[in-house]
C-alpha cells in the first residue's frame, strides 16, 4: 500500500515524517506522469508544485482555510491530497475528474477557473467576507508568474494592499526563473523578522517617535527606513510588492518543502496580506519535461512515459493556420502577429521564428492585446491577434470600443471555437458569435475546411476599415468539401430535388449539414446546403433563398441565443420572409467535460438528430402529413 492511498484528507499529511513526505512527492509525480501520458492534461505545471502544495496543506486547514488556484490547471496535486487519488485515473474523461478545480467534486475546491489572473480577486472578496463575518479563516491565492502579467491581478493587488486586517496569503508560483532563490540562515531569519507582528509594531512606534522630533525627526526616519529597505532589497527583490503596501516573503525554493512551510507559517502568523514568493521549475522531477524546450510539457498529447516522446498525431486546424500566417507574412510586410502568452498553442511559433520583430507576446492580457492591435492598425500595420475563442470574452469592450468604433483593420483569429470537449466548461468557445453579432461593422468568417481557412484569412486581412474575425474548432479539420455553386458570397455544397429545406451549415457544422442532406434526400425530401463563409453580416442572397424554401435549418457550434441562426432569423423577418427557421446550436448552459463527439451527440448537433427534427417539422407544415420515415435513432 503506497503512502498516497493513506491520504484521505489534508490533515493526514501532518502525521508524516520528512522521509515519508519525500516518498509521497515521488508517488504523486509518478501517478500524474502515468495518468497524463494517456488521458492528456497539464503535466508540467503540476510537477512543479508538488512540494509547494504539500506545504500549503500542512500549514493551512482546507477547506476551512480556502485555497484558490490561478489558473486551476495547477491543482492536480491539490486534488490528490484532498481524497481524490482513487479517481485520478478518470481525469478529463466523461463523468470523471475535471482538469480544473470543481465545486461538484470537493469542498476543497473554490472555483472552476481556467481563465487566468482571477485568483486574487476571488481571494480578496473571500477574505473581506470572512473579516466582516468575524470568522478566523485564512485565504490562500496561488498565482503563477504568467498570471501576474494580467491587468486584473494588479487591480486586485491594489485593493488587497489596503486591507490591513485581511488574512490573505498570496503564493507567487514563479516558474519563470525571474529571480535567483535566496537560501540560507540569514534569509530565513529576515523572513521571520519581517513577518513578525512585534516587528511591525516596533517600526510603527519608531516612526511616530522620530516624526515627533521637531526639525530632524522626519529626515531621520527617512534615512533609517532607506537603510532598512536597502538591506532587504539586497537579500530579496520585494521592492515592487512592498511599494504597494504588501508584506513580502522570499524568494523561497519552492521545491524545498521545509523552507516553504517556514515561509507560509510566518505569513500565516502575520495577520495581514502577505506575498510569499516561491521559485519552482515546470516539469520538475521528470527529466523529459524539464528538457522540453517549448513548454516543459505544459499540456502534452499522449506520450511514452519512459522516453517522454509524444505519440504521432495528425495536423490540426492550428497547424494549417500556422503555415498560412507564414505565407501571409512573406507576402505582406505590414502583417504583424499578437499573442497573449500562447505563441505555441495558437500556432504563431513559426511566424515568430520567421519574423521575430513582427511578433508581439503581450502576456496574459487580452484586453491590452486588442487595444494594442488597434494602435498597430492606426500606425499602418495589419495585426492578427490569435487567441482561444473563450479568451476573447475578456476583451469584448476593446473589440467594440477600441477596434470597431475606430474602424481599425484588426483580424482576430479564434482557435478552439465551439465545443472543445475534455478541456471543461470554461474552455468551450461557444460565446463569440453571439457577442460579436452586436459589434457594428465587424465581419465574421467561419471556414468549413482548410482551403476555406486560407481563403477567408486572406480575405480578412484585406479589410482595413473594420475588425474581422476568423474562427475554427479544436482538433483535425475534415477533408475539403467542394463547392458546387455560389449563392451570393456563400458556397452551395448540396442541391438535391425540390426546394424543401435550406440548410445553413456554419463552419465546422458544414460537415454535419451535408450529413443531414444525405438523410433527407434518402427520404425524398429536396434539400439545399449552403456554407455562408462570412456569417456576419448576413448575406442578402441567403435571405432571398429562404423565401424559396419551405423550411430553413441553421446549424452552428455556438450558443443558440443571439448567434448566427438568431441573426439570420432577424434578417429574414426584417425582409418579411415568412419561411420558418429552426435554429440548432449549443444550449445556453455550461457543458460538462467529455470528448467533443460525445458532447455534440448529447446536445443534438449530429446529422441523425437534426434530420429527424427536420422531417418532423416538415410534416407539421404539410396539410397532408409526409409518409412515415424509415429513419431511426439507431442509424
Amino acid at each position: 500500500m503506497g503512502l498516497l492511498e493513506r491520504i484521505a484528507a489534508p490533515q493526514d499529511l501532518r502525521d508524516l515524517s520528512d522521509d515519508e513526505l519525500e516518498l509521497l512527492a515521488s508517488e504523486i509525480r509518478d501517478l500524474m506522469i502515468r495518468t497524463v501520458a494517456t488521458n492528456t492534461g497539464h503535466l508540467g505545471p503540476n510537477l512543479g508544485v508538488v512540494e509547494l502544495t504539500l506545504a500549503m496543506h500542512r500549514v493551512f486547514e482546507s477547506p476551512r482555510d480556502r485555497i484558490v488556484f490561478d489558473t486551476g490547471h495547477q491543482s492536480y496535486v491539490h486534488k490528490l491530497v484532498t481524497g481524490r487519488a482513487g479517481d485520478f485515473g478518470t481525469l478529463r474523461r466523461e463523468g470523471g475528474m475535471s482538469g480544473y478545480p470543481s465545486q461538484l467534486e470537493s469542498d476543497h475546491d473554490v472555483v472552476e477557473n481556467s481563465h487566468a489572473s482571477t485568483s486574487l480577486s476571488y481571494a480578496d472578496g473571500l477574505a473581506k467576507a470572512f473579516t466582516i463575518r468575524g470568522e478566523d479563516r485564512h485565504v490562500v491565492a496561488v498565482i503563477g508568474d504568467g498570471a501576474l502579467t494580467g491587468g486584473m491581478a494588479w487591480e486586485a493587488l491594489n485593493n488587497i494592499a489596503i486591507q490591513q486586517d485581511s488574512k490573505l496569503v498570496i503564493v507567487v508560483n514563479d516558474n519563470g526563473r525571474s529571480y535567483t532563490p535566496t537560501i540560507g540562515g540569514l534569509a530565513t531569519a529576515l523572513t521571520t523578522l519581517r513577518t513578525s507582528p512585534r516587528y511591525e509594531l516596533l517600526l510603527d512606534m519608531v516612526k511616530r517617535r522620530l516624526n515627533a522630533v521637531p526639525g530632524i525627526g522626519a529626515v531621520a526616519y527617512d534615512a533609517l527606513h532607506a537603510v532598512k529597505k536597502g538591506l532587504k532589497d539586497a537579500v530579496a527583490p520585494q521592492g515592487l510588492f512592498e511599494d504597494l503596501g504588501l508584506k513580502y516573503v522570499g524568494p523561497v525554493d519552492g521545491h524545498d518543502r521545509h523552507a516553504v512551510e517556514q515561509a507560509l507559517t510566518s505569513a500565516k502568523r502575520f495577520g495581514g496580506p502577505v506575498i510569499v514568493h516561491t521559485i519552482t521549475r515546470k516539469g520538475y522531477g521528470y527529466d523529459p519535461a524539464e528538457r522540453h524546450e517549448a513548454d516543459q510539457f505544459h499540456s502534452p498529447g499522449p506520450f511514452d512515459v519512459q522516453t517522454g516522446a509524444e505519440k504521432p498525431k495528425g495536423l490540426i486546424w492550428t497547424d494549417h493556420f500556422s503555415d498560412a500566417m507564414v505565407r501571409l507574412g512573406e507576402r505582406r510586410q505590414d502583417i504583424v502577429a499578437i499573442t497573449a502568452a500562447m505563441v505555441h498553442p495558437v500556432g504563431l511559433d513559426k511566424f515568430h521564428a520567421r519574423f521575430p520583430e513582427r511578433t508581439f507576446d503581450v502576456g496574459i492580457a487580452e484586453q491590452h492585446a486588442a487595444t494594442s492591435a488597434a494602435g498597430l492598425a492606426m500606425g499602418g500595420l495589419h495585426p492578427v491577434f490569435a487567441v482561444y475563442a473563450t479568451f476573447l470574452n475578456r476583451a469584448f469592450d476593446q473589440v467594440l470600443m477600441d477596434c470597431a468604433l475606430h474602424k481599425q483593420g484588426v483580424t482576430f483569429v479564434l482557435d478552439r471555437s465551439g465545443v472543445t470537449g475534455d478541456d471543461g466548461a470554461s474552455h468551450n468557445g461557444m460565446w463569440d458569435m453571439s457577442m460579436l453579432q452586436i459589434v457594428p461593422g465587424l465581419r465574421l468568417a467561419a471556414p468549413r475546411d482548410v482551403t476555406r481557412l486560407v481563403e477567408l484569412l486572406d480575405e480578412a486581412v484585406a479589410v482595413d476599415d473594420a475588425p474581422t474575425v476568423v474562427r475554427f474548432p479544436k482538433g483535425p479539420p475534415p477533408d475539403d468539401m467542394p463547392t458546387i455553386d455560389k449563392l451570393g458570397g456563400a458556397d452551395v455544397l448540396v442541391r438535391n430535388g425540390t426546394r424543401d429545406v435550406l440548410v445553413l451549415g456554419v463552419g465546422s457544422m458544414a460537415e454535419v449539414a451535408v450529413g443531414v442532406a444525405e438523410r433527407l434526400t434518402a427520404q425524398g425530401i429536396g434539400v439545399t446546403v449552403v456554407d455562408p463563409r462570412w456569417v456576419k453580416p448576413v448575406d442578402p442572397a441567403l435571405v432571398e433563398a429562404a423565401a424559396d424554401h419551405r423550411l430553413v435549418v441553421t446549424i452552428e457550434d455556438n450558443g443558440v441565443a443571439g448567434g448566427v441562426g438568431a441573426a439570420f432569423l432577424q434578417a429574414a423577418t426584417a425582409a418579411e420572409v415568412s419561411t420558418p427557421v429552426k435554429i440548432h446550436g449549443i444550449p445556453q448552459e455550461f457543458l460538462d467535460h467529455a470528448k467533443r463527439p460525445k458532447i455534440l451527440g448529447d446536445i443534438g448537433l449530429t446529422p441523425q438528430a437534426i434530420a429527424l427534427d427536420t422531417i418532423s417539422r416538415l410534416g407539421s407544415l404539410d396539410t397532408d402529413p409526409l409518409p412515415e420515415t424509415s429513419l431511426s435513432e439507431a442509424e
